[in-house]
């Protein structure tokens, strides 16, 4: 076999909330894939939110740049010329098949999987609740059974989905099913540090604990199936996540908390065990993907490179930025993002409160704790933390205005001036003014007589 096999693991809202990224959780099947191949420290998405980020995870382009410019299930499509991962590694000659959800397009048969799993895939006629189906312990369970089931003569390629750590709507409110899970005391469970230790926001914590033993458990029977089939040192396993936790100031915000990811890249025999610390971005992981696979590159132009070098010590610095935005969730949320080693700066389009929550965060016990204090008040248009000094990015620096002469004010002038570069060399639709919903044709007003 030329190319590896190619499993590509992902799941809901975890951040980087797992054992071997030093939380206080215990996800041993998940550690154990880590130790087995590289773990990115610094891995960034472009979008603190779903289908948007899993939009460049799989073209390897902003949100902005390829037409997903808020969730699959709003009436957000990417453009009819993206050409997207599955899609391009089935002309390098894989196999592809897709396992639990996708959520980045209404119309799956477009993505260009040989075979879908799924008995319940997101089209434009089902509910977004069809994806709460694609639970870790039976997806995994499916791929284990494809793996028992066939020869794999050619390289496959599997996009492993899982539906866990999404919250569900639970009479009104929004949690993560504690009781179906199994979730521990909240008692027992550590604070989390870029949030107040108070009682709701302990309960979401603890619930959360139970949730991803799931995904651990489902980590595990992927890679104990890959190696009862004896495809163990064929196979590449990448694991990540479209963005942070869905708790307040990490999901639906451009805060570390918000777009900091897990990625693991384990192939034994072929990878050795290492830690990378370089700037990382999941458009990246695209780029990377294909060159992996030998495979063809689209026709449009790629926002992210292969990070190869960075894992053969070929390379001094891979990136010195990343960049990341927001512009549609349940509400309009229009944001821009520009973070390098030490500065983040973010830049705000609209007047909004000064802790954006997506409606299952709003509606939680751990929402509840944060929008008494800081929901009313509004959102400066630009921020700027030293990540160095600051890493919960606790101190907006622009928030007494001037900056006089400083470190912080050059960092401000020139991240100012690289975010508008950025977004004029990527045509980013704010930069004309307010982006319109994508039901704009039902909201406005018409004469129709």
């Amino acid at each position: 076999m030329d190319n590896p096999n190619i499993v590509l693991v992902h799941c809901h809202d975890l951040g980087k909330y797992l054992g071997c990224y030093d939380s206080a959780v215990e996800t041993p099947q998940v550690d154990a894939l880590a130790d087995s191949g590289v773990r990115f420290d610094r891995h960034f998405v472009t979008a603190p939110q779903c289908s948007p980020s899993r939009s460049s995870l799989m073209t390897g382009r902003h949100p902005h740049q390829n037409g997903m410019l808020g969730l699959a299930h709003g009436n957000w499509e990417l453009h009819d010329d993206e050409q997207v991962l599955p899609e391009l590694l089935r002309e390098a000659g894989y196999d592809t098949h897709l396992f639990g959800l996708q959520h980045i397009t209404e119309y799956p048969d477009r993505l260009g999987y040989n075979q879908m799993h799924s008995d319940e895939p997101l089209t434009a006629d089902a509910p977004p609740s069809v994806h709460e189906s694609a639970r870790a312990r039976e997806v995994a369970d499916e791929f284990a059974t494809m793996l028992e089931d066939g020869d794999h003569d050619d390289p496959f390629f599997a996009s492993v989905g899982f539906f866990e750590l999404h919250r569900v709507e639970e009479n009104g409110d929004f949690g993560f099913e504690g009781e179906r899970y199994g979730a521990p005391n909240p008692e027992d469970v550590e604070p989390l540090p870029f949030l107040p230790d108070e009682p709701g926001i302990r309960s979401d914590i603890a619930e959360i604990h139970g949730m991803l033993s799931a995904i651990d458990d489902g980590v595990g029977t992927i890679t104990d199936a890959l190696e009862s089939a004896g495809l163990t040192e064929d196979t590449l396993v990448v694991f990540t996540t479209e963005h942070g936790l869905a708790m307040p100031r990490a999901k639906g915000c451009c805060s570390d908390q918000g777009i900091g990811g897990v990625l693991l890249w384990s192939h034994p025999g072929t990878i050795e065990p290492t830690v990378v610390d370089d700037l990382v971005s999941n458009v990246d992981v695209f780029a990377t993907l294909l060159e992996v696979a030998d495979a063809p590159h689209p026709e449009t132009e790629l926002a992210g490179q292969s990070f190869l070098p960075l894992l053969e010590d070929d390379v001094e610095e891979f990136r010195d930025r990343i960049f990341a935005g927001m512009t549609w969730h349940d509400r309009y949320n229009p944001m821009r993002a520009i973070r390098t080693d030490r500065w983040k700066y973010v830049r705000n389009f609209w007047h909004l409160p000064d802790v954006y929550l997506t409606r299952d965060i709003f509606c939680s016990a751990a929402g509840n704790e944060v929008r008494k204090t800081s929901y009313g008040e509004q959102r400066p248009y630009e921020e700027l933390y030293d990540l160095e000094a600051d890493p919960l990015e606790k101190e907006n620096l622009l928030a007494d205005g001037d900056l006089e002469d400083s470190p912080a004010k050059t960092a401000r002038d020139r991240l100012r001036a690289d975010l508008l570069e950025w977004m004029e060399s990527t045509d980013d639709p704010l930069l004309e003014g307010p982006v319109l919903p994508d039901d704009w044709d039902e909201i406005q007003l018409q004469n129709e007589v």
